[in-house]
């Protein structure tokens, strides 16, 4: 078996957006829907399920909020058993490749479910964890999907 070349950082890697992934770091990361299609209320919950279902395997989920046409998440990914850290493209394809395919079977479609291209920010060492964390989980309220946050169906969050 060959070894697989561990990954040296930072890591950078580019689409359309530049890419750049350090060892040990927290991201905010926001990626949406193809076209901007809005998710229907009964699929959100499959969508967030999908997000949880590596949380403490690849990567440590610290808040997640599944809204009409885009998600946020906040994550600390974990290292693989080689040791170098999980990539956000090897996570993010993960989360929206399972989650694209199961929304489709669950509406009985076919097609794409999210943009190729997502958004992600490194928490700079000045940004708390725990700020960015209630930003983000306080959208759905500046959004008036709901007139308090901590009430939203789709809102996970590490602390209480």
């Amino acid at each position: 078996m060959i070894k697989p070349k561990a990954r040296s950082y930072p890591y950078i890697f580019k689409r359309n957006l530049p890419h750049i992934q350090a060892e040990g770091k927290t991201y905010f990361i926001t990626f949406s829907t193809f076209e901007r299609w809005m998710l229907p209320e009964s699929i959100r919950a499959l969508v967030l399920n999908h997000c949880l279902s590596e949380h403490q395997k690849k990567y440590r989920l610290h808040a997640a909020v599944i809204m009409p046409d885009h998600v946020h998440l906040l994550l600390s990914p974990f290292c693989d058993p080689e040791g170098s850290s999980y990539t956000l493209s090897e996570i993010l394809g993960g989360i929206k490749g399972a989650s694209a395919h199961s929304v489709n079977k669950a509406l009985q479609r076919k097609g794409k479910v999210w943009q190729a291209e997502s958004f992600d920010h490194i928490l700079r060492s000045d940004e708390s964890l725990r700020d960015k964390g209630e930003y983000l989980c306080n959208n759905p309220g500046r959004k008036k999907l709901v007139p308090v946050s901590d009430h939203y169906p789709w809102l996970w969050k590490e602390w209480k």
